[in-house]
Order: structure tokens, then sequence, then C-alpha cells
């Protein structure tokens, strides 16, 4: 199928890569004249593991453009992967959107157009979408030529681990009103659904893994659905968080707890890390949508409005922590280690590391940190906030007072921790992800503590 895809983000590339690779003809629309000259160059503007290569595996599918009447004008189905940012008061941006479906009605051609909105969108937004294409395209002055339908592909994907997400995925929603778009989405995913591609070497599919569950609905009910995954995720892991405290309280260690009760298969193992929480674009963006939305209706949302609590609670602790330990943070240097809001990704959207590194500085005390994909992008980023960035892990611990563990890198578990000591004023680390084994820190002379176990 010809497809196009708006926005080479996280999910509109690899959306638009893994599509290629399955041989359709997608052409990658952005507005980023920078963005389209890497991804012509065969570089992606994104970290995300395995990406460069499959785009280039799939090069002769692709195409990347600024130009939309070449994007859009015969394309079969449309993806909408634009950025939906919170605004102040918890409601979705949807200025990008509703630009994106103007620019679908004035361009498209092709007789027959499922439009998709991949990004995730306000509930009732299918319908919304549906009236800015058809306002647009009767602007144009056009004769009824094209015949458009509008659907909902929510994306599950988790940076870091994307492209295999995608070809492996626990399932495919498309939520849509008419019949024929779930026809035409379960055609252009039928390789997925069925399993019946050549795997990539680098990107292995898992063991007796033989096809992928397909799910259709209304349209409503598959926004819904992602909002509600997300927001089902984001409160296991608060929920974890808040008994990690009272477990720190009462001498219990708070992984144990939950490696004990992930063993029950109604509730599962993961997304039960004691630590600082989640960061990222999605779950805090997304809580918070589903909070306005309720709103709308009359509904407070009690659960989902905890689990953010819990959260912003738990960015809080680290420098609670740090202020029991060490009585005064003006002029301390403290380290971190991680920036990125997890790790295999250089995403910085609601990191931890920013939050926690802009208390620390507002309280006086110097901060270097390091990530060993993310920096750069920090250093872009995050140039008006006081942070200093070392050339190495090792370096954060440079006569620190105190070194954070933020992003759970595999290198900064690999550190000699004996090296890590001769290099710090204070031997104090804060374990925020729960990587580093007590046994070994101690032997090294270094004070270790964790979230969720008892000091």
């Amino acid at each position: 199928m010809k497809v196009a895809i708006i926005g080479t983000g996280y999910v509109g590339l690899t959306t638009g890569v893994v599509l290629g690779f399955l041989g359709h003809e997608v052409t990658c629309l952005d507005v980023d004249q920078s963005k389209i000259d890497l991804l012509n160059g065969g570089k992606s503007p994104i970290y995300e593991p395995h990406l460069d290569e499959l785009m280039a595996i799939a090069r002769s599918k692709l195409t990347f453009t600024v130009d939309t009447e070449k994007a859009l004008a015969q394309a079969e189905v449309i993806f909408i992967a634009v950025g939906t940012p919170s605004l102040p008061d918890g409601n979705p941006n949807l200025t990008y959107l509703s630009s994106a479906a103007q620019a679908i009605g004035a361009h498209i051609q092709a007789p027959h157009v499922v439009i998709v909105n991949k990004s995730t969108v306000p509930i009732g937004s299918g319908n919304w979408v549906e009236s800015l294409v058809r306002d647009s395209y009767r602007a144009e002055n056009k004769t009824q030529t094209s015949q458009f339908m509008v659907a909902s592909n929510p994306e599950f994907l988790r940076e870091g681990s994307a492209l295999s997400d995608m070809l492996y995925a626990d399932r495919v929603v498309v939520g849509a009103d008419e019949p024929k778009a779930v026809q035409v989405l379960r055609q252009l995913y039928l390789p997925l659904i069925e399993q019946s591609f050549k795997e990539p070497s680098f990107i292995p599919r898992p063991s007796g893994f033989k096809s992928v569950h397909f799910l259709s609905s209304d349209l409503q009910s598959a926004e819904l659905i992602k909002y509600a995954a997300n927001a089902f995720l984001a409160l296991k892991v608060s929920f974890i968080n808040e008994i990690a405290e009272l477990a720190e309280k009462v001498g219990a260690d708070a992984h144990a707890v939950a490696y004990g009760i992930g063993l029950d298969s109604r509730i599962g193992s993961r997304f039960l890390q004691a630590g600082i929480g989640w960061g990222g674009s999605c779950f805090g963006k997304d809580t918070a949508a589903l909070i306005s939305t309720g709103q709308e209706y009359g509904l407070s949302m009690p659960i989902t409005q905890a689990a953010r609590a819990v959260n912003s609670r738990q960015r809080a602790r680290m420098i609670e922590i740090l202020m029991h330990e060490l009585k005064i943070l003006k002029g301390r240097k403290i380290g971190l280690l991680g920036l990125a809001f997890k790790p295999f990704t250089d995403d910085l959207r609601d990191a931890p590391a920013l939050d926690i590194a802009q208390r620390l500085i507002d309280r006086g005390a110097k901060v270097v940190g390091y990530d060993p994909i993310a920096m750069d992008r920090a250093k872009l980023e995050w140039k008006n906030t006081d942070i200093q960035y070392a050339p190495d892990a090792l370096s954060v611990f440079d006569e620190a007072d105190a070194v954070l563990l933020v992003t759970e890198w595999p290198e900064f578990k690999t550190l000699s921790l004996e090296a890590c000591a001769e290099k710090m004023k204070n031997r104090l680390v804060v374990d925020g992800r729960g990587i580093y084994d007590q046994n070994k820190m101690t032997a090294a002379g270094i004070q270790l503590i964790t979230f969720g176990k008892s000091s």
C-alpha cells in the first residue's frame, strides 16, 4: 500500500520504518528540514536501538520529505503521528493534530483514503479529525473524488525496544466506525498479524511467537484503550513505590515484596520496580489527559490522581534523602548517573533527572551528570539549566558528596565500586532504580541507600 506518516518522532519514524520493511511504499513527512536531511542521509534524528539498521534494509521503500503534497496526494493510508504535549490544565495540545488534519483535507487525491490517528489523542478526537479533514477538503472546492474514513490505531511502543514491540506486538488495536477502514488496516498489518515476514537478524523473533492479536472496536473504545493501558501501568509503578516507602519504615524489602506479588499471574511482575518513578512523554501526559476528560463528565478519577501524586513524591524523596544524610546541600557536589528518562533512549521528556537536578541547584548544590546516549541532547535541551557534564561515568564520582543513580543503563552496574569510592569526597550512593548490591557497596566502603529497603 501507499502510506504516508505525518511526523518523524519516536512513534512516526518507528511506524514508517517498520511498514517500509514489511514492503509498503512509505513517505514520511515532517516540517523540520534538518530531520529530513538526516533521514535522507540514512541517519535517525532519534536514538532507538537498531533503527538505523532496519531503515537501511527498508531504504528502497522509504521517502522522507517536507513536501506535504508529495507525501499525501496519492496516499491510501495516512498516519497522524504528531506530538500532543500537555497544556497547563492537563488537556493535550491539539495544535499539531489540527494542522495535520487540515493538511490532509487540502491534499488527498486517492479514491479511498484511511486516515489513522496514531498519536495519543483525547476520546472523541476521531470525529473531530474527520470534521477538520472534511472542512479542509471542501474548502479546496474539490468535486467529491476522494472518499475518506478515520480510524484510531494507538501505539503501544516502549522507547528502547520500539522495533521489537511493533514487529512482535502483544496486539494491534484498530477502532473505526466504518468496517472498510478496519479491513484496510488489517490488510496493512497482515504480515505482522500472521508473522509471515523474514525476521531481521538483529531483532530476532521471540521463541514460539506465531501471531499478533488483532482487536477491532469503535473509535472511542480504541482511544480509551490507549489511555487506560498507560494509566494502569502508571498505577502499578506508583503502587509499588507506595509499598516501598512502607517497607522502609517496617524493615521490609520492597524488591522481595514485588517479586512475591509478581508471581501471582493475576498481577504479573512487570512495572513493579520500586524507585524514583516514571517519566517520559506518555504516562504523565496520558494520565493528565484522562483526569481532564473525566472532569469534563463530572468524574474525579481519584485513583489516577493518586498515581500521579505518588510519582511526583518519588522525585522529592530523593532530595529528602540527601538532606537527611548530608544535612546541608548548599555547596555540595552531587553526581547524576543517567539523564534520559529510561535506558536505551535519548528521550529527555519529563525525565526525573532534570527535576531532581533543578531541585538540587535551587538549594545551592553543584550538579554533574553523565549519560551514555542522551548527553548531547541534554546539552541542547537543558541549556538553561546549570548542570555540568562529565566525560564518562567514573568522572561523576570525582570529589562528589553523593551520587544518585537515576537511569539504569547497564554500564553503570559494571563500574568498579572501589574506583568510585576512591574518587568520592563523601561515600554515599542513592540508588533510584535498585540495580546495586548492598554487600558489594559495603565492601567497597560506600554507603548505599536503595528505595524500598530499610537503611
